[in-house]
């Protein structure tokens, strides 16, 4: 049976995977959102249901939070709340998507008054940070064009840089940008920041307080995702992930649901990048659970990257460079398969109990009874959803 040596053991002890709060209310697909039994109505439940994931893994000890879905009157009050639960509060994530002023954009609109508006947005969500103690302000735009000649593209660049360069200057010391990007969707002819080298580009006008976040769905098929992280790891510019799972496009789904071997090549990468457990690379889960349970769903997310971060771990690196340096093909892949398909359930399950936490953390889950307990109190208000 598979042991870890002391150094993987303590890689593992340190690893953090911040949670979605808009992973716990309802979702779906553009034709229909699906409600729960239980589903948290406002932020402070949202959080409640987060810190369960973290009680049975250790592995969650911080929630991201988006506005204004998660807006509330005293954000000193949700703080503490998370505080006392044990867990924390992370990332703040703009939404300039949903207002009808954003139908042509938002930070790159032709109207002065809709990119202020944006801006300003913006700068509610850095007071919102300083409340709540959080060091990122997660930016994603869903802005660009469906036809040619719609829009100015050169033009929507510029504006975007004078944008996010009047945002950055709004920073605090310890706060960076993070400016994610996703190839297509909502927009079909173009998008704004549609790749990797876009954000790049952007962030690296603004400063060392700038970074790219990388979503693991926001790619075109048959994307080396491995070589970006490698690529945004040499160029001391990858700030965060957004791990989840597509089939077909951005369907976020459970991280590794379905590419369990593209998640254990990212993992490598980000080993041989030092980006694990590296305060400056924040492990996030973006994903929204439209049939499953939601706690269980997020269990089973952090368990995901838990189990294929221990599987990059046993990657034998002196083997895979001397087969690598030898030109040796097949023994580099070899050794590189081998640490892939290490089962390290039965070690992990070990290593947890060694910890005081439990073997199987989705049966102890759904053994606590919580499920049931919060159906039967969360009954009146409206469910937290897309939106809210």
């Amino acid at each position: 049976m598979t042991t870890f040596t002391d150094d993987v053991s303590q890689q593992l002890e340190a690893q953090a995977i911040e949670l979605p709060s808009w992973a716990f209310g309802n979702s779906g697909t553009r034709f229909r959102v699906f409600t729960t039994p239980g589903t948290p109505r406002d932020p402070y439940e949202k959080i409640a249901d987060a810190a369960q994931v973290h009680r049975y893994t250790a592995l969650a000890p911080s929630v991201a939070l988006h506005i204004p879905w998660d807006k509330v009157d005293s954000y000193d009050d949700l703080r503490k709340h998370a505080e006392d639960l044990g867990v924390a509060l992370g990332t703040i994530n703009s939404n300039t998507f949903q207002d009808e002023d954003y139908k042509f954009g938002a930070l790159t609109h032709e109207d002065p008054a809709v990119r202020r508006k944006a801006i300003d947005h913006h700068f509610e969500c850095i007071d919102i940070m300083h409340a709540t103690g959080s060091r990122d302000l997660k930016i994603w735009l869903a802005e660009g064009s469906n036809y040619p000649g719609q829009a100015d593209l050169r033009g929507r660049q510029d504006r975007l840089q004078e944008s996010l360069q009047e945002i950055y200057a709004r920073l605090g010391d310890e706060q960076r940008l993070v400016l994610e990007y996703k190839f297509f969707e909502p927009a079909f002819y173009h998008t704004d920041v549609p790749d990797w080298g876009t954000s790049y580009a952007q962030v690296a006008a603004l400063g060392e307080q700038a970074m790219v976040c990388l979503d693991t769905g926001h790619h075109a098929p048959g994307t080396n995702i491995e070589f970006i992280v490698m690529q945004l790891l040499r160029l001391g510019k990858l700030g965060s992930f957004d791990f989840n799972s597509r089939f077909y496009a951005d369907d976020d789904l459970i991280v590794g649901a379905a590419d369990p071997f593209q998640l254990f090549r990212i993992i490598y990468e980000v080993l041989r990048g030092g980006g694990l457990n590296n305060p400056d690379v924040a492990f996030m889960l973006d994903q929204c659970h439209n049939v499953e349970d939601k706690i269980p769903g997020q269990i089973r997310s952090v368990l995901n990257v838990q189990e294929m971060t221990a599987r990059a771990l046993l990657v034998d690196d002196e083997a895979l460079r001397a087969a690598q340096v030898s030109g040796d093909v097949l023994e580099a892949n070899r050794v590189f398969m081998d640490a892939f398909y290490t089962d390290v359930r039965p070690a992990l399950a070990e290593w947890r109990e060694s910890r005081g936490l439990p073997a199987d953390p989705m049966r102890a889950f759904a053994d606590s009874g919580y499920l049931a307990r919060v159906s039967a109190e969360r009954v009146g208000g409206t469910q937290a959803g897309w939106g809210a």
